[in-house]
């Protein structure tokens, strides 16, 4: 699996909300501030928009998971589901010693 690699810099995300949140005043409402720095950085009104509602997050205003905390569910995520494999490759690996087993006491 390749990894995704996003175009814009942590830094520039940063930047991009600390601007919608200081010209928010300037504007009529948060979402014509959003589309106004969105505009200028080169993304989406709607990209610019969940960056902010996460930041939100982070900062405790918004309810939600913490970035850190939905980085901390993806991994928990990722280790049950190879778990989750683990476990059928052992439950197939069983039943087929076990049928062999098997197959070996009406042999003999």
């Amino acid at each position: 699996m390749t990894k995704h690699t996003p175009p814009f810099s942590p830094e520039v995300r940063e930047r991009a909300v600390r601007l919608a949140r200081e010209h928010e005043s300037e504007h009529g409402s948060q979402w014509a501030a959003i589309q106004s720095i969105a505009a200028k950085i080169g993304c989406s009104g709607e990209t610019l928009r969940k960056w902010v509602r996460q930041a939100e997050r982070d900062r405790g205003v918004r309810a939600g998971p913490t970035t850190d905390e939905r980085e901390r569910i993806k991994a928990l995520e990722r280790e049950n589901r190879e778990l989750r494999q683990a476990n059928e490759i052992l439950r197939k690996a069983s039943a087929y010693f076990a049928q062999a087993e098997l197959d070996r006491r009406f042999r003999s």
